[in-house]
Parts: structure tokens; C-alpha cells; sequence
């Protein structure tokens, strides 16, 4: 999984010429969900990485504390070597290391122990399949209105908390392949949001610059056909789909607890930066 959080710093050298010591650590989760047409969640995945980029002089060794109710494998069997006893409530599937990373404690107290190589790297990939609460709901209807016509109705409803925004967000669905024109209606005063209808493949695209969290927005289109449906109008529309960035915001509930360089750096404290991003891969609402 590509590392597209892990940023070079903005800062690159101290007053004085210095360079600057800092390290990123970035936990990067891609969520897929299957919505079915009445909003249960039928299909859940969280694909992750923690992500690594060292501008530490010197090589120092880096320890990462995780959750101490971290638990590794489901079912009876240990997954990838290990199990948590306690029975966590964070559960992954399986996982994976860095070469680089040494597990002496990990069984123990959840700590990942490692000198970072040159460059950017992932110190460990995870999946996990237990219930999670999605941070997005999508209701869509679309219904015959007259002759040749029909309604899309489009509701997003942000399901984390207010202090966390979402950016990036793209709505897209599949109309019939006799649409020939769409009119849309945006809900009054919003603002940042855009929509389009791609003729050449028939689809509906949304999209919203930002959405904070608790919040709902509406889409309305009313869609003009070439020629009478002669089936059910839902069958032959959708699914809906979504793509979005939510920074520091993780679904899965994994977190690094603790960020340790083992070495001291004089009268100076390196910069240790620690950052949460959650994506969409594949993210569908049924009709």
C-alpha cells in the first residue's frame, strides 16, 4: 500500500542552517464496504499500513507501542505467530513486519522495536474484517416520474464525530443507458460542491470539497430518458459509489500509543510526528 500520507517535512532545516530531526508515522486505512439496497452492511474489509519516514541522523533505534488489547488472528488459531490472551478489542485478521522490525517484546506488551532504513517503508501491514462502524451512509432511490423521466435522491450522512472533517469526496452512479439529460438540485446554501453527468459513460457524479462530521447533505436529479423503461428503473441504475479522505480519523481503533527515539540529541528534541488517515478502496451502496 503506497505511503500517499507520508509527507517530506515542510521545514527542512533549524534556524541556523541545522537540520531538522524528525520522524513520520503514518497509519493509513483503506476501508471496503458492501451496503445492500435497505442500508445494511453486507461485505466489511480494512486494509492497513503503518507507515514510516526517518529523517533522524545517526540511525537511531525506534520503538512503537500499539494497543495492549491488540489482538492478532480470528477464530481458534494463532495467524502470522501470534495471539493476544486477552482477547482484545481491537482484532486483526493477519499481519505482516518490516524485515527491520524486531518482535522481542510484541507478544508481551504490543511493542514494535526497529532501525529505520533509508527512504520511506511500511513497518507493518494489517487486515481486518471485524465489525466496524462505517463512517459514511449512502440512501439512494431513484423512481419513474411521468414519461420518460425519473428522480434520484442522494443522502450522505457523516457518521464521526464533528471535530473530524472529510476532504476529497466523489459520489458516483450508473444511470440507465437510454439517460439523455439531467437537471440537479443542490441542497440551498451549499457551497464547495460540484455535479456533472458523464453521457459518455451515463453516470452521476457528486462531488463535496469537505464534510464535517454529523452532518447530511442531499442531492436531487431528475433525468430525462430517450426511451420507456420496460423494467425495474432500480435494476438498471447503480450501484452507488464513493471515494473519500478522512485525516486523522481510523476506523479500526489501532493506535501507536507511544513513539520512543533511543538516543538522546543534546539540548534539541527530534520532531516525531504521528498522523491517522482513512481512504476509501471500495466503497458501494446497492439499489
Amino acid at each position: 500500500m503506497p505511503g500517499i500520507a507520508v509527507t517530506k517535512s515542510v521545514v527542512a532545516t533549524e534556524p541556523g542552517g541545522r537540520r531538522r530531526e524528525e520522524i513520520f508515522v503514518d497509519i493509513i486505512e483503506k476501508i471496503s464496504i458492501t451496503f445492500s439496497s435497505s442500508g445494511y452492511i453486507l461485505t466489511s474489509e480494512i486494509d492497513g499500513t503503518i507507515q514510516m519516514k526517518s529523517y533522524l541522523t545517526g540511525n537511531p533505534e525506534i520503538r512503537l507501542a500499539l494497543n495492549e488489547d491488540l489482538s492478532i488472528g480470528r477464530g481458534q488459531g494463532p495467524v502470522s505467530g501470534y495471539r493476544s490472551s486477552s482477547g482484545g478489542a481491537v482484532i486483526l485478521d493477519d499481519c505482516n513486519f518490516h524485515e527491520s522490525v524486531r518482535l522481542d517484546n510484541f507478544d508481551t506488551n504490543r511493542t514494535l522495536s526497529l532501525i529505520p532504513p533509508d527512504g520511506e517503508f511500511p513497518v507493518m501491514n494489517y487486515r481486518m474484517t471485524q465489525a466496524f462502524k462505517a463512517p459514511f451512509r449512502i440512501n439512494a432511490l431513484i423512481e419513474e416520474a411521468g414519461s420518460l423521466k425519473a428522480e434520484v435522491l442522494l443522502k450522505l450522512s457523516a457518521e464521526f464525530a464533528s471535530s473530524i472533517t472529510a476532504n476529497t469526496i466523489k459520489v458516483q452512479m450508473p444511470l440507465p443507458k437510454y439517460t439523455t439529460r439531467v437537471s440537479f438540485e443542490l441542497e440551498p446554501g451549499s457551497t464547495g460542491q460540484t455535479t456533472d453527468f458523464r453521457e459518455a459513460n451515463k453516470k452521476l457524479e457528486w462531488s463535496l470539497k469537505k464534510i464535517n462530521g454529523g452532518s447530511e447533505h442531499t442531492l436531487r436529479a431528475k433525468l430525462t430518458f430517450s426511451q420507456e423503461s420496460h423494467g425495474n428503473i432500480s435494476k438498471e441504475s447503480g450501484p452507488v459509489s464513493m471515494t473519500f479522505t478522512i485525516p486523522m480519523y481510523n476506523v479500526s481503533q489501532l493506535q501507536v500509543k507511544y513513539l520512543q527515539i533511543v538516543k538522546k540529541f543534546g539540548t534539541h528534541e527530534p520532531y516525531r510526528w504521528v498522523r491517522y488517515v482513512t481512504q476509501a478502496n471500495s466503497y458501494v451502496a446497492r439499489i
